[in-house]
């Protein structure tokens, strides 16, 4: 992850918390960084139906996650997460 260059587009969500059916303000690309071990990362789109998931192993592990405007990221323990542009 060290090598990959993105612009910061909005503000992280809360630390110590987890991400809950977020759309971040409609962005694009979304990089999440858990708190937790074994985090569950779940893709929904605009109508609430499941579009798929991943695990994140290890605390501090971290992805940069392509969806949709609509589509929205919520996380089964604490991570962080915020609006990035397109990786480089």
């Amino acid at each position: 992850m060290a090598d990959t260059c993105v612009k910061i587009k909005g503000t992280t969500t809360a630390a110590g918390a987890t991400i809950s059916a977020s759309n971040f303000d409609r962005a694009h690309f979304v990089r999440i960084q858990t708190q937790a071990a074994a985090n569950t990362i779940t893709l929904k789109n605009a109508g609430g139906s499941t579009l798929g998931t991943l695990i994140l192993v290890a605390a501090n592990d971290s992805i940069i996650i392509e969806k949709e405007e609509s589509d929205t990221l919520q996380t089964s323990g604490n991570a962080v997460g915020v609006a990035v542009s397109s990786p480089r």
